[in-house]
């Protein structure tokens, strides 16, 4: 696989799995009540502690791997099966109501105001679906070059993420509710076959 076939995988991917055209939708019914340089504010600090998270498994991943035991195909297949699970709840809309409703339980809790730690930048940025995903790539493909190309794709994806929640009202003004709901089943089926190829290549690995 070359760089460039690597950055765009790995841009689908980021794409599909943080969904930041859904989080927009979300994002902007937590911060209804809020001024615009507060919303603004907010969606930085999100993006940013997003991007932490993301860049600490991105380097840090493989170890943690090694220290618990392990193997690398294993968590292939895990995070393969995670990711499948994922797809199809975006294909069936399961993860648009479940984070439609953690969305309400914060707005239902008055004494939260600040939701860019949580539930912007985990678990719906920085969640499960990016962190395995991030570790798998980074184990999957060695070397200086391999990781510009994940990381850039990822911090590209992590700056249209920022881009969607800064602009949420307009957007979704823009889309409606229709047309987001048929973005998001394609890209759920997208995932799917992302999601089968990190099982097989799991399997191929641990057969062999």
């Amino acid at each position: 696989m070359t760089m460039t076939e690597l950055f765009v995988s790995t841009l689908i991917t980021f794409f599909v799995v943080i969904d930041p055209l859904g989080c927009a939708p979300i994002y902007a019914g937590l911060t209804a009540g809020a001024s615009n340089a507060m919303r603004r504010a907010m969606a930085i600090r999100a993006v940013v502690v997003s991007a932490i998270i993301i860049f600490a498994f991105a380097f840090f991943g493989r170890q943690l791997l090694d220290g618990l035991g392990i193997s690398l195909d294993a968590f292939r297949i895990a995070g393969g099966i995670m990711l499948f699970v994922i797809a199809l709840e975006m294909v069936f809309e399961k993860r648009t109501q479940r984070r439609e409703d953690r969305a309400q339980k914060i707005i239902d809790t008055p004494e939260v105001e600040d939701v860019s730690i949580f539930p912007m930048a985990m678990p719906m940025i920085a969640g499960p679906g990016s962190i395995a995903s991030v570790m798998l790539l980074m184990a999957q493909h060695r070397g200086l070059e391999a990781a510009i190309a994940i990381l850039g794709a990822v911090s590209l994806i992590l700056a249209l993420t920022l881009a969607a929640l800064i602009a949420s009202g307009p957007l979704m003004r823009l889309l409606g509710a229709k047309i987001e709901a048929v973005i998001t089943r394609l890209l759920g089926v997208l995932l799917s076959a992302f999601a089968t190829q990190f099982v097989i290549d799991g399997i191929r690995g641990s057969l062999g």
